[in-house]
């Protein structure tokens, strides 16, 4: 028996999380695609807040990282509904908060009580965020 020739296709590993990423800020959104990509994750970009919420309530992703200023709808807006069991049925996926914006500690209190982390990206560097995801149980 010849060994085939044939180019087989890329192998994408079967426990590769999906994450989506709703990021108007280009250069960090490609950091982060970047460096997750590389790590094994399948990374979707969404630059629009409405545009995000559509695609989160599609519940395909284990885990959403969501930025806080983004156009159209923030970040604590898609959160809350996200969140609210009469607007949207149960997700699998995991919240992390994205921002760098200083929240004070009652704001940052209720939105951490919503989601399943918070990140302050000027802190994080793509490397330590691919490691602290990585640690979520999804």
């Amino acid at each position: 028996m010849e060994p085939s020739t044939t180019p087989s296709a890329p192998i994408t590993p079967s426990n590769s999380k999906r994450i989506l990423c709703i990021e108007d800020e280009h250069f960090i959104s490609e950091l982060y695609a970047r460096a997750l990509t590389k790590a094994g994750y399948d990374v979707k970009v969404v630059i629009d807040g409405q545009v995000g919420l559509a695609e989160a309530k599609t519940n395909q992703y284990d885990i959403i990282l969501l930025d806080i200023m983004i156009p159209t709808m923030t970040g604590i807006e898609i959160l809350k509904e996200l969140r609210d069991p009469t607007k949207t049925s149960p997700l699998k996926s995991k919240i992390i908060i994205t921002t760098n914006l200083e929240q004070g500690l009652q704001g940052r209190a209720e939105i951490e009580s919503q989601a399943d982390g918070y990140v302050i990206k000027a802190e994080v560097t793509p490397h330590q965020l691919v490691d602290f995801l990585s640690q979520l149980q999804v």
